[in-house]
């Protein structure tokens, strides 16, 4: 067969030699960025297992737990097998109502080289005994510092002749979506063992006040909870804790704890044994665009002040209706980000808080108490004595508050405002959640008592230009910010 060598056109050809040119500096820029990508998969990663194995250890817990002392199978006397039955209980009972043990396995990881570790509360829960094993084989029986449930996370303490090998935190606020990352621990029982996988998503919510996952494909398994979540400079930056799974094994959803928020509370454990988190006393919800509107706020951001107790937001005047823009130098994105940021925040510091009122920012200053000494306390209504009228406004059936309602609805006697009666099922009033016995106690950021002032409300809002009216809602006690459309 005749070889035919690749010839490229001659200078003569013009147009044509340039769009070959053209194709031939594009395939040279596509290798140059294929070599740049093969250049950040790293080859192997055994010399970063190597390197933070010693560090990451197994935990095995032994709790005593009550036999079952539910009643026995009732059998005949005489009967064939009565014997058996007898025998069978005994085997899996060591008597009536005595006590069992009953063991578990987890993992974590020293922090330390005087020997404090980390894992999840759930791991060494109820735990009586505790028994730390290291990488290289040596065991030693561990206590307990502090937990914290809010974030499932504990510190231990073993003690230690020698200085331990450990690893430091890593900031999990700058880990990118796409990032290696290395998963240690105990899966199944298996013993040491790692993986590897991305970070798939950040800032994970699953069901705690303080949540902040990370996401990963790293596989983690029954035996990892409380293991470290590496970045490739060998930093925690996550506690594996939790998977989502419909058959109990890691389907690539793997959630660990951020050490954004786990670093915080391993300090607090190893320096009072327990958490202190900040406390600002309000309650809030997080700003809508309708809210924002009915505001004339300029941005859809912030925390919505729906209720302010006795407490420290209280004292240094922040009100029911204020928007929470920024917090101790830290602008304020929703709701979640503030709880992290005050829970994160020291006990009796003082911090500027910048709030949106009445169309203007305000800054104050308020002195944070602890959230756990925190008492929740009911906000005093104030007494008035409302005529009774009813009418239909903005797609609701709204009367004023009698002392038969405040009955009916168990609320307290000096409980005011205005009480829906019915909700128009096509209008935005039950789109937005509104339902039968919701109380209004605020229109426009001003208190209402009767259908009168709900009216006046609405016309003030009107005349300034607003497209809709925040209204303050309340069921059960519980406040929340709702903004209609008034036309």
């Amino acid at each position: 067969m005749k070889s035919q060598a690749l010839t490229f056109p001659s200078p003569s050809a013009g147009p044509v030699r340039a769009g070959w040119v053209l194709l031939l500096g594009l395939a040279i820029l596509l290798a140059q960025a294929f070599a740049v990508t093969a250049q950040g998969m790293p080859k192997s990663f055994a010399d970063l297992a190597d390197k933070i194995s010693p560090s990451v250890v197994n935990i095995t817990t032994s709790t005593t737990v009550a036999s079952n002392t539910g009643p026995r199978p009732v059998v005949p006397d005489g009967s064939p097998f009565e014997d058996f039955f007898r025998d069978f209980m005994d085997r899996n009972q060591d008597g009536p109502g005595r006590p069992r043990r009953s063991s578990a396995l987890g993992s974590g990881f020293v922090i330390s080289e005087d020997g404090y570790i980390v894992t999840n509360n759930h791991v060494i829960e109820s735990a009586d005994e505790i028994m730390i094993e290291f990488f290289a084989g040596d065991e030693l029986p561990a206590k307990v510092i502090g937990t914290d449930k809010n974030t499932d996370i504990a510190l231990l303490k073993v003690e230690s002749e020698k200085p331990l090998p450990f690893v430091n935190f890593g900031d999990s606020d700058i880990a990118r979506v796409g990032d290696w990352v290395m998963a240690m621990g105990n899966p199944l029982g298996q013993g040491f063992s790692v993986s590897v996988g991305i970070v798939s998503a950040r800032n994970r919510a699953l069901s705690g006040t303080y949540d902040d996952y990370i996401q990963t494909d790293a596989a983690i398994n029954r035996g990892n909870s409380g293991g470290p979540l590496f970045n490739m400079d060998g930093e925690v930056i996550g506690v594996n804790t939790a998977i989502l799974s419909p058959n109990g094994g890691s389907i690539g959803i793997g959630f660990a704890m951020s050490s954004a928020v786990v670093k915080s509370v391993v300090e607090q454990l190893q320096e009072f044994g327990e958490t202190r988190r900040g406390w600002l006393g309000v309650r809030i919800q997080d700003v809508g665009a309708d809210v924002a509107e009915a505001l004339g706020l300029e941005q859809v951001a912030g925390a919505l002040v729906t209720d302010v107790p006795e407490g420290p937001a209280a004292e240094a005047g922040v009100e029911s209706g204020d928007v929470i823009l920024s917090f101790d130098g830290h602008d304020v994105v929703d709701t979640r980000q503030l709880v992290r940021i005050v829970g994160a925040t020291g006990v009796g510091k003082a911090v500027r808080v910048t709030v949106f009122r009445d169309g203007e920012t305000k800054t104050l200053m308020v002195t944070l108490g602890r959230r756990e000494d925190a008492e929740s306390e009911a906000v005093p209504a104030v007494a008035t004595g409302p005529e009774k009228v009813e009418k239909d406004v903005l797609g609701l059936t709204v009367t004023a508050m009698t002392a038969e309602l405040r009955e009916q609805l168990g609320l307290t006697d000096d409980a005011t405002g205005l009480v829906v009666r019915e909700v128009d099922e096509t209008a935005e009033a039950f789109e937005k959640g509104l339902r039968a016995g919701d109380v209004i106690t605020e229109a426009g950021q001003q208190k209402v008592a009767s259908v009168s002032e709900l009216e006046d409300r609405i016309a003030e809002a009107k005349e300034a230009g607003r497209k809709s009216l925040l209204l303050l809602v309340r069921r059960q006690g519980e406040p929340r910010f709702v903004a209609l459309t008034i036309g």
